[in-house]
C-alpha cells in the first residue's frame, strides 16, 4: 500500500523563501494580520490530516468504489469517506479561505492551494466531493443574489452543504452551446429545470445533508449557441429561508458512470424533472458566471495532477532505494549484497528525477499563482490587480493542460520504476496512473485548454497578457546575466524566452491566412509555454539554492540538482516541439478524412 509524506519543507520554501508571501500579503489590508507562524502552522496540520485520516482511504476506496440505490437514487460513498469528511468539517478546513462575512476565516488561498495539493495526493476521489463545493461558493460569491449569497455561502463555507457543476450532456460536451436542458420561468419568479446532465462529479453522495448543483439552461427565448446559456442553482433538497431543509427537489442521480479511475468518487448520470431552480447572474449570461468556477476548476484539476506527481515520485522514490536488481554499469556499488538498488541505474534516475522536477516546478508555479488570485481579490492598487489578473489568465490554461500532462507522464514513469509490480494493484501505483488520465479530459480538454492560452490568451489580446510574464523573465536575466554561477540557468531561459516571441509572431501571421494554423500548433505551444513559465521559476529556484549551498542543509543541493536535471533533461523538449510548430497544418490535413 502506497504512504503520502507531506512536502512541507518544500511548501515553506515556496511560501518564504521563494515568493516572501508574508510580506506581499501583509501589504494587503485584508491579511495585515497574516504571519509566518500561523501559515506554517496551518501547512503542518493539514500535512497531518491528508497523510494520517484522508490518505489511508486511497486504495480501499478505489477498490470499493460507490454504491448505486437504483430505487432510491441515492449513493453511497466507499467506507470511511462520509467520516472523513466529517472530521473534516469539523477542522474547519472548508472555511479556510473562504469570506468572513458569511462564516469563513479569511485565510489567503495561497493555504487552500497548499492544502489541496496535499489533499489530491492523498486521495484526489476524495478530495474532488470538497474542491467542487470551493468553485460553487467562489460563483455564488461573484454572481449570486444577496438572498443567494445569505442562504448558500454560510451553508458551503461551513461544509455541511457541498457542490457541484452540471454542465455537459450527452450530445454537446464541451460544445455547451449545443446543450438542450430547460428552464420554464415560474410565476413565484422562480425556474423548473428539465433535462439531463451526464459526467457530474459528486453529483449524489452521502457525505453532505445537501448538495447544490449549479446547472446551465436554456430559457424558452434563449438565443441559440453560448449566447442563450443561463446559470441557476438547483439545490438537491429545497431550503427555506432561515436554511432549514424542506421537501426533495426533482433532480436525481439516474445513474453512474463505469469509469477507468476516480472510482471512490460519484460520477453522475443527474435526471432534472422539473427541479425548482433560480436564475445566478443575468439570463443568457451564464457562461460569463459559470467560468468562475471553471476556472477555478481548471485550476483545482491541475493541482490534483500536482499532488498525483509528488505521491507517485516518492512512492517510486523509496522503492528505487530498497529495490535490488542487476550491477551498476560502471562496477558494483553496494558489493556486500547479490545485487544494487535500481537507484543507481541511469534511466530509472530520470525517470524520478522528472516526476520530481514536475512536481516541485508545478508547486512554484501553483502557488505563485494562488498569491496572485489573492493580490487581485485583496489589492487597493488597480494596476497591481489588473496586471496580477491577467498573468493568472494566461497562466490558468498552461496550469490545467501543462500540469495535466506532465502528471500522466510522471505518474508512468513511476509505475516504470516498480516494473512488474508497478502494475499490480496492491503497491498503488496502477491506481495513480488511472486517477492521473482523467485529469487531461475534463474540465476542457487539455486541446481546448491550448486553443484558450493561443488564440484567446496570446493572439486574442497582440500578447498583452504574455508580455507581462515577458517582463518578469526579462527582469531575471538582467539582474543574474551577469553572475557566472547562473549561467546554465539564465542562458537557456533567455533563449527560449526569444524563441517563444519569434514563434508567437510567427503563428499570429500565420492565423491571419488560415485559422487553422492556431489548431494545428496550439498543443504543442502550450507545452513551449509550460516550459518557458518552468524554467523561469527553476532559474529563481535554482538562485536561492546556490545561495544556500554553503549552508550543509541538504535540501538546497537536492534543490539544486534537480534545477540543474530540469534545464539539462526535459527543457530541451522545445526545439522539438518549436519545430513541430512551425511545420504548420498541411501535414495534418492534406490527406482526405475518407483515407483514414
Amino acid at each position: 500500500m502506497p504512504s503520502y509524506t507531506p512536502p512541507v519543507r518544500d511548501l515553506q520554501f515556496v511560501m518564504h523563501e521563494l515568493l516572501g508571501a508574508v510580506d506581499v500579503l501583509k501589504r494587503k489590508p485584508r491579511h495585515a494580520e497574516v504571519d509566518a507562524d500561523t501559515m506554517n502552522a496551518v501547512l503542518h496540520e493539514a500535512g497531518r490530516f491528508a497523510a494520517e485520516v484522508v490518505a489511508p482511504l486511497n486504495l480501499p476506496g478505489d477498490r470499493e468504489g460507490c454504491t448505486f440505490d437504483k430505487t432510491t437514487h441515492e449513493v453511497t460513498a466507499p467506507q470511511g469517506f462520509k467520516a472523513a469528511y466529517g472530521q473534516y468539517v469539523q477542522g474547519g478546513w472548508p472555511a479556510l479561505s473562504c469570506d468572513p462575512e458569511y462564516g469563513g476565516q479569511g485565510l489567503p488561498l495561497l493555504l487552500n492551494q497548499c492544502l489541496f495539493e496535499m489533499l489530491n495526493a492523498a486521495n484526489q476521489a476524495w478530495t474532488m466531493y470538497a474542491g467542487l463545493s470551493h468553485g460553487a461558493y467562489e460563483c455564488l460569491h461573484a454572481h449570486g443574489t444577496p438572498e443567494q449569497k445569505t442562504l448558500y455561502l454560510p451553508k458551503l463555507i461551513s461544509g455541511v452543504w457541498t457542490g457541484t457543476m452540471c454542465l455537459t450532456e450527452s450530445h454537446c460536451g464541451t460544445d455547451l452551446g449545443l446543450l438542450r436542458t430547460k428552464a420554464e420561468p415560474q410565476p413565484d419568479g422562480g425556474y423548473r429545470l428539465t433535462g439531463e446532465k451526464i459526467f457530474i462529479s459528486a453529483g449524489e453522495h452521502d457525505l453532505a445533508e445537501n448538495i447544490i448543483h449549479l446547472v446551465l439552461a436554456r430559457l424558452p427565448d434563449a438565443p441559440a449557441g453560448s449566447k442563450g446559456i443561463s446559470l441557476f442553482v438547483v439545490p438537491k433538497v429545497l431550503a427555506k429561508p432561515d436554511g432549514s431543509l424542506g421537501e426533495r427537489n426533482a433532480i436525481r442521480c439516474s445513474a453512474l458512470e463505469e469509469k477507468m479511475g476516480i472510482h471512490g468518487n460519484s460520477t453522475c448520470q443527474i435526471v432534472l424533472d422539473g427541479a425548482h431552480g433560480a436564475l445566478v447572474g443575468e439570463a443568457n449570461k451564464g457562461l460569463q458566471a459559470m467560468f468562475v468556477m471553471m476556472n477555478a476548476a481548471r485550476l483545482g484539476v491541475g493541482n490534483q495532477s500536482l499532488g498525483l506527481t509528488e505521491v507517485a515520485y516518492q512512492n517510486a522514490a523509496a522503492y528505487a532505494k530498497e529495490r535490488l536488481q542487476m550491477r551498476s554499469l560502471s562496477g558494483p556499488k553496494e558489493p556486500d549484497k547479490p545485487a544494487d538498488p535500481i537507484i543507481v541505474h541511469p534511466d530509472v534516475r530520470k525517470m524520478l528525477l522528472t516526476a520530481r522536477a514536475y512536481a516541485e516546478g508545478g508547486r512554484a508555479v501553483a502557488m505563485h499563482t494562488a498569491l496572485l488570485i489573492d493580490t487581485y481579490l485583496s489589492s487597493d492598487d488597480a494596476d497591481e490587480r489588473r496586471d496580477a489578473e491577467d498573468v493568472v489568465a494566461l497562466l490558468t490554461p498552461i496550469i490545467k493542460a501543462f500540469f495535466t500532462d506532465n502528471g500522466w507522464i510522471a505518474t508512468s514513469h513511476c509505475l516504470q520504476v516498480y516494473g512488474g509490480h508497478g502494475y499490480i494493484a496492491e503497491w498503488g501505483m496502477e491506481q495513480f496512473v488511472r486517477d492521473a488520465r482523467i485529469n487531461m479530459i475534463y474540465e476542457g480538454t487539455n486541446t481546448v485548454q491550448a486553443l484558450d492560452l493561443l488564440g484567446r490568451k496570446v493572439l486574442g489580446d497582440n500578447g498583452a497578457k504574455l508580455k507581462k510574464f515577458g517582463k518578469w523573465v526579462r527582469d531575471l536575466i538582467e539582474a543574474e546575466g551577469t553572475n557566472e554561477a547562473m549561467q546554465e540557468f539564465i542562458n537557456p531561459l533567455a533563449d527560449l524566452g526569444d524563441k517563444v516571441t519569434k514563434l508567437t509572431a510567427e503563428l499570429g501571421m500565420k492565423a491571419f491566412g488560415n485559422a487553422d494554423e492556431v489548431g494545428a500548433a496550439a498543443v504543442d505551444y502550450l507545452r513551449i509555454c509550460g516550459h518557458l513559465v518552468f524554467a523561469y521559476y527553476f532559474a529563481r529556484m535554482a538562485r536561492i539554492a546556490l545561495d544556500q549551498q554553503d549552508s550543509g542543509d541538504p535540501f538546497y543541493a537536492a534543490k539544486l540538482a534537480t534545477a540543474r536535471f530540469y534545464f539539462a533533461k526535459l527543457l530541451p523538449e522545445t526545439a522539438g516541439l518549436i519545430r513541430s510548430c512551425r511545420a504548420g497544418v498541411k501535414p495534418l490535413m492534406e490527406m482526405e478524412a475518407a483515407l483514414f
